[in-house]
């Protein structure tokens, strides 16, 4: 089953110093994965302040600055990974190197018929 591992945390929650450091340590995380062939995709993502949402309204599309929510964590990137079950996926989510600083939240990935094949 697929999961994806969802990496929340404060912004500033690293120096650019240790920020260096996460992505290195996440990628090597990402090689282990691949290695046990359980690596679907991974990816850090830019500062909130880069963020679009868009929202569909009684067929209006509303395009505004920022996330859809202001909390004081935001989504920091993710990996999308192969586990047998929830437990590991949690051992996956241990792993990762913000989970030291944020919070990692774990979702099953839903398959529906219809989507093409990565």
């Amino acid at each position: 089953m697929k999961y994806l591992l969802l990496i929340y945390m404060d912004e500033n929650a690293m120096s650019d110093t240790e920020r260096e450091h996460c992505y290195v340590e996440s990628a090597q995380v990402a090689q282990d994965l691949h290695a046990k062939g359980q690596f679907v995709a991974s990816a850090p993502l830019h500062p909130v302040a880069t963020a679009t949402s868009v929202r569909v309204r009684e067929g209006k599309s509303l395009v505004t600055d920022g996330p859809f929510a202001e909390t004081r964590e935001q989504l920091g990137g993710f990996y999308l990974v192969n586990a047998q079950d929830l437990d590991e996926a949690i051992a996956i989510a241990n792993r990762i190197p913000g989970a030291r600083v944020g919070t990692v939240e774990i979702r099953p990935v839903l398959e529906i018929a219809g989507l093409p094949k990565s």
